[in-house]
């Protein structure tokens, strides 16, 4: 194996997938990487430390995390200017995807350091490549608020869209999310929940919102493990009929408040996108 390009010059920022459940599906790229550079970045150093072991990698570990990410970032630029080479992980799968690291990249190219993406496993693909939805267009948001009324207000938001959209969850609110995402979508659209992937208990259940619901409150032990929550894309007759919707909703709204509230209003009532419902409403 000859991974000399990726080491002829010092001072590179590599980021680097991890598995995200299964030990072997961590790439030869990605180990030898980990064994080369000078610092590994990992987002908690006690988890990493058990990946390490089994792959006999010395390298020092250092905690990069989201409470600490903008303190460490200009001492990391630093050495990486001196010509230290760095290596920044996560907890599982790829870095900087609802994990730490955006800002460190963005000063990173800011400062014209070479940035190399070292590919692997990542929770999305994997969920989407066997969820049996369309996977030629989708979107990707993260983890969902916290709080009901925050969280049905942005699945409101979402609801017109025509593509695949994904969100993580945690096992502590998955009950409650797909219950809000079956007051938001109905029960038309098809969901798949899938958890614990590459895992010994992995499960990947594509079904219409209800009878996911139903598979979740059957067994306490069904809402246990990390979440990816895929939902279909929406109907082209529902978005047709929101579209209308909005065409006789929005003058009147606009007639009575300024675009923006009108546009934020008209959102919430039709579901389409407020960005989309803004611009036709400064048409008018």
């Amino acid at each position: 194996m000859n991974l000399g390009q990726d080491f002829e010059m010092m001072g590179k920022l590599f980021i680097v997938a991890t598995p995200i459940g299964n030990l072997n599906d961590i790439t030869y790229r990605a180990i030898e990487t980990l064994k080369n550079v000078d610092i590994v970045l990992a987002e908690d150093t006690r988890h990493s430390k058990k990946l390490f072991a089994h792959f006999e990698i010395a390298t020092p570990l250092r905690a990069f995390h989201e409470h600490n990410e903008r303190e460490k970032t200009e001492s990391i630029i630093a050495e990486l200017n001196s010509g230290i080479s760095i290596a920044l992980i996560s907890d599982a799968g790829t870095p900087l995807i609802s994990d730490p690291g955006y800002f460190l990249v963005s000063q990173a190219k800011k400062e014209g350091i070479e940035v190399v993406p070292i590919p692997g496993p990542s929770a999305i693909i994997t969920a989407l490549s066997a969820s049996g939805l369309a996977s030629n267009s989708f979107s990707f948001f993260g983890f969902l608020p916290s709080k009901k009324i925050a969280r049905i207000k942005y699945l409101q938001n979402k609801a017109a869209l025509n593509e695949t959209i994904i969100f993580y969850e945690s096992p502590k609110r998955i009950l409650a999310t797909l219950t809000d995402m079956l007051e938001v979508f109905g029960n038309e659209r098809k969901v798949c929940l899938a958890k614990e992937l590459t895992k010994s208990f992995e499960t990947i259940r594509t079904d219409i919102i209800e009878n996911v619901i139903e598979y979740l409150s059957a067994d306490l032990a069904h809402q246990k493990g990390e979440f990816v929550i895929l939902i279909s894309s929406a109907d082209k007759i529902d978005l047709v009929d929101a579209e209308n919707q909005l065409g006789k909703i929005l003058p009147i709204l606009c007639a009575e408040m300024g675009a923006s509230k009108a546009a934020k209003l008209a959102a919430k009532i039709t579901g389409i996108d407020k960005k989309h419902c803004y611009n036709k409403a400064i048409e008018l």
